[in-house]
């Protein structure tokens, strides 16, 4: 792709980002769905990128309390709470995991990491949380747990867990809930990006964005086959509810 010498580059999710930014350092690079930019070094800093590459990262501290909540919500009883993620893939956990456990320590709620490398190892993570009471599964924002998520979606659903994901597409394909950044928001964003570079802009200048809109998708079907009832207040805050 670089030595097609395209005018810009649009690279989607940290992975194609961080390997973009090793084979140019001059091609215009607008990213989306990357996880702290300035952490990975593809940036100098948020409001001033500076060198070649920009836009729209998709970390928000406050997702490790929308996710607990929401799980607290669906199970009141909720004690601890996972989170499974493969750190080869989503080597911004940490950031990630601190949400999570702040959140969890302000709920009186246990918080638990698992490294995940391969799809061998999901239902045993998963089957280990199980065997506690009044557990609960959090999959990480992670390429790896988007390729397996018809594994862990089963999984979670054998045992019984309430889960929530990030992606959407884990509830359409079976999951519980899921809540994250609005993708296709994003997407529609980045060609605003894309045509200023195009018309003369340089990437460093333009401001790395952070998210403005998120979805909340909830699996009704799903909910009644682990015999949940989503409360009325979580549903009427759904942006898609499937039946």
């Amino acid at each position: 792709m670089v030595q097609l010498s395209p005018d810009t580059i649009v690279g989607y999710a940290t992975p194609s980002v961080v390997n973009l930014r090793q084979e140019t350092d001059s091609i215009p690079i607008v990213f989306l769905s990357v996880t702290d930019p300035v952490g990975q070094g593809l940036v100098e800093s948020l409001a001033r990128p500076g060198g070649n590459i920009t836009g729209f990262a998709v970390f928000e501290f406050s997702l490790g309390a929308k996710w607990l909540g929401a799980l607290r919500q669906i199970a009141p009883n909720l004690k601890r709470v996972t989170t499974i993620f493969n750190p080869k893939t989503a080597p911004y956990y940490p950031l990630y995991l601190r949400a999570i456990e702040k959140a969890a320590s302000s709920l009186d709620v246990d918080a638990i990491a698992i490294e995940i490398h391969d799809e061998s190892e999901i239902e045993g993570a998963i089957n280990t949380l199980a065997r506690e009471p009044d557990s609960g599964l959090i999959a990480m924002p992670d390429s790896f747990n988007m390729t397996h998520r018809q594994a862990i979606i089963a999984s979670a659903g054998q045992y019984r867990l309430p889960a929530i994901y990030y992606f959407p597409l884990f509830a359409i394909d079976g999951g519980l809930i899921s809540y994250g950044p609005d993708e296709t928001d994003m997407f529609r964003r980045t060609a605003g990006h894309v045509d200023r570079i195009l018309k003369g802009a340089k990437a460093g200048d333009l401001p790395v964005q952070q998210p403005t809109s998120f979805r909340l998708v909830i699996n009704l079907k799903t909910a009644k086959a682990l015999g949940i009832t989503v409360p009325a207040a979580l549903l009427a805050g759904a942006d898609e509810v499937i039946e």
